[in-house]
């Protein structure tokens, strides 16, 4: 597809001249993670989440949906691309949750070159997306608008990190490597429908505030046998309307209150 330049600065509130420098950078990247939800509301409801990116910017510019690292860092790519800037996609080994052995690369990720100075880009990591571009430089802490991070060299990879209280958390390894889309779409396969993924048994939305004061997360967990009662599900079906700004509506894009409440579970 040709790629509408107009209709993405639209969706996120970006306005100006776009520019491939690093302010131009900053601004989308900030705006991005400000308007367009993290979300796995789809991998719940049990659709298929396709990465081209007519799919990819029909949720979510079109629709008004959010999604997750695969689709949203697409979109980012395909923006920063249509601008001027040389963009590469970068794959990842998530590791927040301590897992006991190193994990396939089931996270996307973008590099991004400004005047032979590379950057990381990454607009999909839940709660802990960065909001800002950082360089890709070991060992020097970088501020963003919501929160400060750390790369550090780790064999032939790096490692980010986010500073929580007085310790580095850290959150995925990297390292340099050509990825294909076949890598992605083999990703994305992996953690939509692979029953022990953390998507299938969590709901979790996260939008962040331009401002940087508030974060608003939501990472609920289904357990078994878990009481719950219909209304909870019509007060979180509003909610994602009136707080996270999620249209509902589109006639391939949207969901009912019914099979919200079913897919949540209720």
């Amino acid at each position: 597809m040709t790629f509408d330049r107009q209709a993405y600065f639209t969706r996120i509130g970006f306005d100006g001249v776009a520019t491939p420098d690093l302010e131009t950078l900053q601004r989308i990247h900030l705006l991005h993670t400000s308007t367009i939800p993290f979300e796995n509301l789809d991998v719940l409801l049990g659709r298929t989440i396709n990465l081209g990116l007519d799919d990819i910017f029909n949720k979510l510019v079109v629709a008004g949906r959010g999604g997750y690292c695969f689709e949203q860092n697409g979109l980012l790519r395909a923006a920063l691309e249509d601008i001027g800037f040389e963009v590469e996609d970068l794959g990842a080994r998530v590791l927040m949750s301590l897992p006991p052995e190193m994990p396939s690369r089931t996270h996307r990720l973008l590099l991004v070159t400004i005047n032979q100075q590379r950057f990381i880009a990454d607009v999909g990591f839940g709660g802990k997306s960065l909001t800002a571009p950082v360089r890709l430089e070991a060992d020097v802490a970088q501020t963003t608008p919501h929160g400060v991070y750390h790369l550090t060299r780790v064999e032939n990879d790096y490692l980010l990190s986010i500073q929580h209280k007085d310790e580095w958390q850290p959150l995925y390894r990297f390292d340099l490597s050509f990825q294909y889309p076949a890598d992605h779409e083999a990703g994305n396969h992996y953690v939509s429908t692979w029953p022990a993924s953390h998507f299938r048994h969590h709901l979790m939305l996260c939008l962040k505030n331009v401002d940087g004061t508030m974060l608003t997360q939501i990472d609920w967990q289904f357990n078994e046998g878990e009481p719950r009662i219909i209304e909870q599900a019509d007060e979180l079906y509003q909610l994602l309307m009136d707080k996270f700004g999620l249209r509902v509506d589109d006639k391939r894009h949207g969901f009912s209150r019914e099979e919200f409440a079913a897919a949540c579970r209720f």
